[in-house]
């Protein structure tokens, strides 16, 4: 089973983007955010209090991504088409779903008033489906159920680095602001650059290792970077691309 990881040990750092500031409330939320955080909590509330032994490993077994039942081997059903999603709404733990949320409220909210709910769910879902894209490539007679947000959450990560961190609060609610930056110029951009080199090497550290603090299981360091990945270079699909705006 895999589990997330947190990718920096502090938040980088937002830059204002437009000025007058506004104080935000701590918990103004997205509705698309706090949709996400509550499937995620009823799926864990139901795997971990309703359900019994024999049904949570039918819903581990049909709604988490499971490599090996890509190559062929075990045959064809229906849920093949749905796991490289619903997975992403699953986790292991505690510890797991609580940093998954964390995260996700603190990248997820500025993307998604930036975008707007629809391509919000578009982006969440095309980046959990590269983050298994590359764990599938790497393992493709894994056995392991792999669940977890975190593979999406490095998309917004990913996306963030785009934006160069910045956000604009003016309206009230924090957004990404300004165009996606140019990747030469993220590279340029050392506090950019810095939170990209440290949440890498804790990915790749975690990963090597099997562990992290307050979490039981493997570490799944590739689906964060095949997340990561298509946030990062995918990112003017969503911005500016072939999406409807949100109404």
């Amino acid at each position: 089973m895999s589990e997330p990881v947190n990718p920096a040990e502090t938040e980088p750092r937002l830059d204002e983007a437009v000025e007058p500031r506004r104080r935000e409330p701590v918990f103004n939320l997205p509705p698309v955010v706090l949709a996400v955080i509550g499937i995620c909590a009823a799926v864990y509330l139901l795997q971990q209090y309703v359900l019994n032994e024999t049904q949570q490993m039918t819903l581990l077994y049909d709604g988490a991504f499971i490599p090996v039942l890509y190559t062929g081997r075990y045959g064809f059903d229906w849920f093949l088409f749905t796991r490289p999603f619903t997975y992403a709404f699953m986790h292991g733990g505690v510890a797991h779903i609580a940093i998954n949320m964390i995260w996700l409220a603190a990248f997820g909210s500025p993307l998604a008033n930036r975008l707007g709910a629809f391509r919000f769910v578009v982006f969440y879902a095309v980046t959990g489906l590269a983050s298994v894209a590359l764990f599938w490539a790497l393992h493709p007679y894994g056995e392991v159920p792999l669940v977890g947000a975190s593979g999406a959450i490095s998309g917004m990560m990913g996306a963030a680095a785009r934006y160069g961190f910045r956000v604009d609060r003016s309206s009230g609610s924090a957004a990404f602001a300004g165009e996606p930056l140019p990747i030469a110029a993220v590279l340029r951009s050392r506090g950019v650059m810095t939170f990209l080199g440290v949440w890498m090497v804790i990915n790749l550290a975690t990963g090597l290792l099997g562990y992290a603090p307050g979490i039981d299981g493997q570490i799944a360091w590739e689906a964060h970077i095949g997340g990561f990945v298509a946030g990062f270079f995918g990112l003017r699909f969503f911005d500016r691309g072939w999406l409807p705006p949100s109404p």
